[in-house]
């Protein structure tokens, strides 16, 4: 016996790892067989289910269709200098011109991490949306009534990013006609770039703005140095003292020496001619013209260059040049004349040294300020779109289809669910009573001639189909 028992004690374990084993098989019959009762249901509701893919389809063809096209243009710029870097203390006055739109970029301006950041924040601000919108009247072509409201449709269909590996910024435009598309993408570059140019406060655009003020001022000064130099030299007979005044005195010592020659000469004659001979009065009037040249050279004794005025105790002003009947000044009126040319001639030299060494500045601070200021160079521009951006009409009526398709599964099964309930449970009579309220409310309205006659009338007939389908009581 106790062999007996020893040798069946083996055998327990294998019967209880065959009951697992049939309730397994029975549970994977059970779901066999409903997934083949949902494939015969569905197989029975297959026209449904196809009226709901063609409806569904039909439906969304329609509605892509419906939905008006978009095109997008998009230009593309580079990164901007890292030299050009102190551009950015131009958001201080661009604050304050563009408004709200650049206010906390302003006070955040230490945090910028690139010019690019100040590219962005420009293009984003109300001066170049306002600017955009009057440009292009976009207030019509949105239908907006308020610059406000065209403002955020254009900020909507507008999208400025930064590609932070390479620094190359884009900017998208979306518009319904491809030619404006691209006209403003590429407009957002031109008041980019000329906001830029108007608004920058770097040291080299402070010190060109300087310099060019002072040149002005100089230009003016030099003009009239030059002028009263020139009113003296002409009312005077002067162009260089230094080189008139050798001149005259080369001439003086010429005259004088053949002066001396001819007296000689004319005392010659004189021991052996008489005074009326006709060699002697020919040299006489010879050496008489001569000391008149000499004279008009130097000057009479009685000029007014050479008496003190009896006023001020200073010399008066020599006689003009064509006054004196010579075009040229004298002997005794060149120290005078040199020392008021001087005057005028060093300060006319003075005021031109000042113009030259201002204008060589001027010339440098502009290529510093261009150097200095944040440049806009265009990568790719924005070229008119071929294609559509938007609806995508493909997906619209795939999506559209398949959403028909599951409208008329999850109805089949809802309705196959509600069969198989039986009409005493507690939830079914809650739901019926739900209907039948929900259909009274919408025949009433129906009968009183409410405006909401055309959309409550579809929730009735479908009221009354679920009920038909689900109770077969009322089939009849």
């Amino acid at each position: 016996m106790s062999g007996a028992a020893v040798r069946q004690s083996p055998a327990a374990p294998d019967s209880e790892l065959r009951e697992p084993d049939v309730f397994e098989e029975q549970e994977l019959g059970a779901r066999r067989e409903r997934q083949a009762e949902l494939l015969r249901l569905l197989w029975n509701r297959r026209q449904l289910l196809l009226r709901a893919v063609v409806v569904g389809a039909l439906g969304s063809i329609v509605i892509a269709f419906l939905i008006p096209k978009s095109y997008t243009s998009t230009t593309q710029l580079m990164p901007p200098d890292t030299q050009s870097t102190s551009g950015l203390a131009m958001m201080a006055a661009l604050a304050d011109k563009a408004g709200s739109g650049l206010g906390p970029i302003a006070g955040d301006l230490l945090g910028l991490k690139s010019s690019g950041d100040l590219f962005i924040g420009v293009l984003k601000s109300q001066t170049v949306q306002d600017d955009l919108v009057e440009e292009f009247g976009l207030r019509k072509e949105y239908g907006e009534r308020l610059l406000v409201d065209a403002r955020t449709t254009l900020d909507e269909n507008t999208v400025v990013s930064e590609d932070r590996k390479s620094g190359i910024i884009s900017i998208t435009v979306t518009d319904r006609n491809p030619q404006r598309a691209a006209a403003l993408a590429n407009s957002y570059v031109d008041r980019l770039n000329s906001l830029i140019s108007e608004l920058s406060t770097s040291s080299a655009h402070r010190e060109r703005v300087f310099l060019e003020g002072r040149l002005k001022t100089v230009k003016e000064d030099l003009d009239q140095a030059s002028d009263q130099l020139a009113r003296f030299s002409s009312k005077n007979g002067t162009l260089d003292i230094q080189q008139e005044g050798k001149a005259i005195l080369d001439a003086a010592s010429s005259i004088a020496g053949e002066m001396i020659a001819a007296r000689s000469q004319l005392e010659g004659l004189r021991q052996i001619y008489t005074d009326n001979n006709p060699r002697v009065r020919s040299l006489n009037a010879r050496v008489e013209e001569l000391r008149g040249q000499l004279q008009r050279l130097g000057g009479a004794q009685g000029n007014v260059a050479d008496r003190a005025d009896s006023t001020s105790g200073q010399p008066a002003d020599p006689p003009p040049a064509e006054t004196r009947g010579i075009p040229f000044p004298t002997i005794r009126n060149l120290p005078f004349l040199g020392a008021e040319y001087a005057d005028y001639y060093r300060r006319a030299k003075i005021e031109e040294t000042v113009y030259e060494l201002l204008t060589d500045q001027y010339e440098l601070a502009k290529v510093e300020e261009a150097k200095e200021t944040p440049s806009v160079k265009v990568l790719d521009p924005a070229r008119i779109p071929e294609k559509k951006s938007f609806p995508p009409r493909s997906l619209i009526v795939f999506l559209g289809t398949c959403l028909a398709l599951s409208v008329a599964l999850v109805w089949i099964l809802g309705s196959s669910h509600w069969q198989s309930i039986t009409p005493d449970d507690p939830r079914k009579l809650v739901a019926q009573d739900a209907l039948a309220t929900l259909r009274s409310r919408v025949l009433r309205f129906s009968r009183n001639g409410r405006p909401p006659v055309v959309a409550k009338a579809p929730v009735a007939d479908m009221v009354n189909d679920f009920q038909a389908t689900t109770d077969p009581s009322m089939k009849h």
